[in-house]
Formats: structure tokens, sequence, C-alpha cells
């Protein structure tokens, strides 16, 4: 093994454990986690609980619910990093294939310098979001892609149908290699392509579509996306310059690669690919530059194929080199490490954490446990603590802070999904659950638009649950961003079913 090889592979460790142990905690993990426990439970996404991406990551999810049902939110971190590490693998096997002969092992080296060595992308191949899964499903594609035979290109679509079915934006994919597929003519590769990706589809959204109530609630996850508010170049500004920061030793190699290398055809097509997409996310009304995580590899393996032709006296390694050193030097000095271990400062002092956010949110779910020994329930939005704790929250709650969408739901029976104005007082009134936990996040956001709940409606709501409750301790600084989490005790008296 060569001595770089072996200082990425100590990296990768290194950053791997950092960004499953230290890595902050995301709503969104609890969220995911959450439904695909209830699709293990039988349940339907959009008819039995609202959902906002697509089936697949709570299908494929919900074989292995075992694992945080009995390690919690930790042991789904290092399954989903187990995915995003398999995802790694087949981008740098696709950069080998499509590189120059000579070339390969260099190219596949470089790729997993510049994803293996980001602490960025490692931490959201770790966190239980969709990213994981959708980025396996791209690389495996494209890696069936670059065979060409007939079954290969049907294995490609059926892989890109199933990445559209983890995350919708992901469809773009299937409408760039399409179009390459065609303009390429000779053996009709196109139709196989579009068969695999047909079956797909007809897998992921058959058994939705041919449901009535899963039918409605499946077009209004897709009026979730389009009904927040409208395109904002400052935003959209902010979001690529945030990329470009946590990724730049690739946007770096892939600039080295272009002007000083060559561009091969597979790599062309794996850096259009990785435009399209980029450039449908980047149309979202809050383009978060983490939607990209998935498509990252394809930028990859385009800028470790051009690198890969860069010729430097006496130095055949350099394009590795760089890419090792970048990678270093971008994670080593990421800010993500300085959110993760402190609480900003306080003056002249450094507010230091005491434990990490996982760490924190066992010894949170510990105390949940102590205070209702064997419950089954948890009153929250924070799903994260209801994956830790291995407890149910009422149905309407399953997206978490995305649970609540005022007065107006988007189609005639979401009152079973999801909670109005009216559906929300009489929860709190019922009293479900023995137990609350309400972070910050509690009551604020209002879907689908995401808009702050008025501060009269977070008033009464927080009113009616002190009818019912009892505080019992505060957490300061939990989760997602440090909020105060306030647990709570239903009063003596109340048994409500």
């Amino acid at each position: 093994m060569k001595w770089y090889i072996g200082l990425a592979a100590f990296a990768f460790a290194v950053l791997a454990c950092a960004a499953v142990w230290f890595g902050g905690l995301n709503q969104d993990e609890g969220w995911y986690l959450y439904a695909a426990n209830l699709v293990g439970e039988g349940y339907l996404p959009y008819r039995d609980f609202f959902y906002t991406q697509g089936p697949v990551m709570p299908i494929v999810y919900s074989v292995f619910s075992s694992i945080w049902r009995n390690w919690g939110l930790l042991g789904a971190r290092i399954f989903t990093l187990a995915l995003g590490a398999i995802g790694i693998l087949f981008a740098s096997a696709t950069a080998g294939r499509l590189a120059a002969h000579g070339k390969r092992a260099l190219a596949a080296t470089v790729v997993a310098l510049l994803l293996g060595g980001n602490l960025y992308h490692l931490y959201y191949m770790a966190i239980p979001k969709t990213y994981a899964l959708a980025g396996l499903f791209v690389a495996v594609g494209f890696y069936l892609l670059t065979f060409g035979g007939r079954w290969c290109l049907a294995g490609a679509g059926l892989c890109f149908a199933f990445a559209a079915g983890t995350r919708f934006s992901l469809g773009a994919l299937c409408v760039v290699a399409f179009v390459w597929l065609a303009a390429r003519g000779g053996r009709r590769g196109w139709l196989y392509f579009c068969l695999g990706a047909a079956a797909g589809c007809a897998l992921v959204f058959g058994p939705v579509l041919l449901d009535a109530p899963a039918r409605a609630g499946f077009f209004a996850a897709l009026d979730y996306h389009a009904s927040r508010e409208g395109f904002d170049a400052m935003v959209a500004a902010g979001s690529v310059s945030r990329l470009v920061r946590w990724y730049a030793p690739v946007f770096v190699m892939l600039g080295l690669g272009l002007g000083c290398g060559r561009m091969q055809r597979g790599a062309g097509l794996a850096l259009a690919c990785f435009a399209a997409v980029f450039a449908v996310q980047m149309a979202a009304p809050f383009p978060y530059e983490d939607y990209q995580v998935p498509v990252m590899g394809l930028a990859a393996i385009a800028a470790a194929v051009a690198a890969s032709e860069i010729e430097v006296v006496k130095c055949r390694l350099a394009p590795a080199l760089i890419a090792l050193g970048l990678a270093w030097a971008g994670s080593f000095g990421s800010p993500l490490l300085e959110s993760w271990t402190t609480n900003g400062h306080d003056r002249f002092w450094t507010l230091k954490r005491q434990n990490s956010e996982i760490q924190q949110l066992r010894e949170v779910a510990k105390d949940i446990e102590s205070l209702d020994p064997g419950g089954k329930s948890l009153l929250t939005q924070d799903l994260y603590l209801a994956i830790e704790t291995n407890r149910r929250v009422p149905i309407q709650l399953a997206m978490g802070p995305f649970s609540y969408w005022g007065d107006k739901l988007p189609y005639e029976g979401a009152e079973r999904v999801l909670l109005d104005d009216a559906g929300m007082e009489a929860l709190l009134e019922s009293a479900p659950c023995e137990i609350a936990a309400l972070s910050g996040y509690t009551f604020a956001i209002t879907a689908p638009k995401g808009s702050e709940t008025p501060m009269e409606r977070q008033i009464w709501f927080w009113t009616l649950l002190k009818r019912r409750y009892n505080k019992v301790f505060t957490e300061d600084d939990f989760g997602q961003h440090a909020t105060p989490l306030l647990v709570l005790k239903r009063k003596n008296g109340q048994d409500v079913r």
C-alpha cells in the first residue's frame, strides 16, 4: 500500500468518527427514521402519514429499523455512513473506468480522497437523511452506465429511478442520461435505459398512485415543494458560496483538470448530470447547499478523470497528492469542528460543550425513561428524541416541526395525518402522552411555506399545554441550533387514551 493511501485511510477513519459522534443533530434525522419505523409497521407513506420526499428511503430503511431500535441514533448514523462509504467506492470505481489507460488507479484514488477526506461530505453521508442512499443509487447507476450493455443500461435506469424515488429532484438524471444515449444512436441503448427507469418508477410510485388517499397525499407532497415562495437570487448566491467552501477541493481539482488536462467523454456526462441536478435544486425557494451532496460524487468523478491527465514533471502522482492536501486542509480547518465542540463565545471565554450533541441526546433519553419507565409514547416534534427513546408520537406529528399546517390543510382527509389549528388544539387538550419533550422548534413553524407561526398562536398552544402538563426540567442548548428543551409530565388525574 502506498504511503499516501494509508494516510488517506487514517484520515477517513478520524473524520468518519468525528462526523458520527460529534456531528450536530439535525431535525430531519428523526423524521426520516420515524417514517421508516412506520413503514416497517405496515403504514403507507402519504396515506397513513405525511411525507415530502419519494418513498424509497423509508421502505429501504424499514428493513434495518432494528438497528436504531436497539442502538438509537448512533446506530442509524453508522449504518447510513456505511451506505455513503459504498457510494464513494462506486464513484471511485467509475472514475477508474472512465480515465485513460494507465491513469485509472490515479483517478479512482483522487475521487476517494476528495470525498472520503471531506468532513462536510462525510457528515451528510452519516446523518440519516436521504443523501447517503440517494448518492449510492446515483453512484451505482452511473457505474452501470459506463459499461453500455443493454442489461447494464437497464440497471442504470432502474438505479436512477430509485434515486428519484429517494429525492424527487434527482429525476433530472434520467433526462440527461436519456438525451445522451439517444444522441449516441447506435444500438438503442436509450430504449433499455428507459425500460429500466420505467420499471423502477412503477415499483416506487405504483403502489402510491393506485391508492386514492395515498395519491392525494403524494400530490400534496409535490405541492409542498412548489408552494414555498419563489426563487431568491441572494439566497441562491449564499448557497453556492457555501457549497464552494465545503467542496473547495473538488472545484479546485475540477478547475485544474479542465485547464490543464483533457475531459473524457464519460466524465463530461458526469459533469452534465451534476449540472442538471444542481440547476434543478438551485431553483428551489430555499436551495440549501447540502441538497447537492448526493451528486457531488459526479463532480468528483469529472474532476478526477480530468486531473489525471495533468502531466507534472517528475511527479506522476501530483493529482493525488494535491487532492490529499486540499482535502486535509479543508476538513481539519473546517468550521464544523469548532461548531460541534463549542457553543460560541461569551466575551473573552469560549463556551465549550460538555458533551457531543448525540451524547446529550442519549442522556436526555435516559432522563425521560426514568420519568416514565417502560413508556411507549412521547409528545414531541423533535423526532430524534422519539427514536432515541424508542417511543411513538401522535401520527399527525410524524413530520416533526413541519406537522402543523395552520388553518388550511392541503387535501380532503388530511386531518388524519396533519394538524390545522383545530387539530393542534384538540391534540394538546387530549394530553395523549405521559411525557412531553418540547424544544424551541415546537409550534414555531407553519408548513408548507415554512413561515413562523404567529406569536399569538404559539402562546395559545403553550397555554393549552400548560393546562395539562407540569414542567419537570429544562435542558439548555439542546439539539439542532441549541434551543432549550422543556421536559414535562402530565398532571395527576389525566387519563386520556
